[in-house]
């Protein structure tokens, strides 16, 4: 469904006045560094590698380790009250190059999402577009050459009320007719105020990096990678 999302529909009583006191005062006195570290948030979709015909939007927020590694919190959407839903990992070619073959075939790229509009990294409010354009692009210019590997923990496509069952491992798309593109794109487009066929033109000039073959896997004929 392309309406699947629904933030923080999840078992358990409201939040108290006690926990929210609570919640309150520790942001008040505690420092979160490794959250406040967060510096992109990205919105796309994922399919799991047992069953890719389902589709899940994910709003990834990310930090770097290092030059070679992001780390990425993902959420059900942007709200504060938004359930994790899964993790993502992110490495340079460099440290791609060094895994041993099966482990390679765990990892997407990033050359459809890029291209094709699909992966966005949405505008705050009050940010002319012009300048957020050439923010987003020169994040899609390093985004395009790195790895993935990507688990949800949260299956929330099917009405999970809590998380489930065992960590499901994700793929990303590489071209347009594996899901049903304008739908999932589409509505989502609508709800963030973008346009994929706009983003398509912007980064045409975007180059193309050489991929290696093992990854994307799950879209290869007669490889099927470990959903766990």
């Amino acid at each position: 469904m392309a309406d699947q999302q629904v933030t923080n529909d999840a078992l358990g009583e409201p939040l108290s006045t006690k926990s929210k006191v609570l919640e309150t005062g520790a942001s008040a006195i505690q420092d979160f560094r490794p959250v406040k570290h967060i510096c992109a948030h990205l919105n796309a979709f994922h399919a799991y590698a047992s069953d890719p015909t389902r589709t899940v939007e994910a709003n990834h927020y990310c930090s770097h380790l290092n030059e070679d590694v992001r780390q990425c919190i993902l959420y059900d959407s942007p709200e504060p009250n938004a359930r994790l839903i899964g993790i993502e990992y992110m490495i340079s070619p460099k440290l791609y190059n060094t895994l041993d073959s099966e482990e390679r075939k765990l990892w997407h790229t990033h050359v459809f999402e890029v291209k094709s509009g699909m992966l966005i990294m949405p505008r705050p409010v009050g940010v002319p577009d012009a300048v957020w354009e050439t923010a987003e692009n020169k994040e899609m210019e390093e985004v395009i050459k790195i790895y993935g590997k990507v688990y949800h923990l949260w299956q929330v496509d099917r009405g999970d009320k809590l998380p489930l069952g065992q960590p499901e491992l994700m793929v990303s798309y590489t071209a347009e007719d594996q899901f049903d593109f304008d739908k999932y794109v589409g509505d989502r487009d609508a709800r963030f105020g973008e346009d994929y066929k706009h983003k398509q033109e912007i980064r045409d000039y975007i180059e193309v990096p050489e991929l290696h073959p093992d990854a994307d896997a799950v879209w290869k004929s007669g490889i099927n990678p470990p959903t766990t």
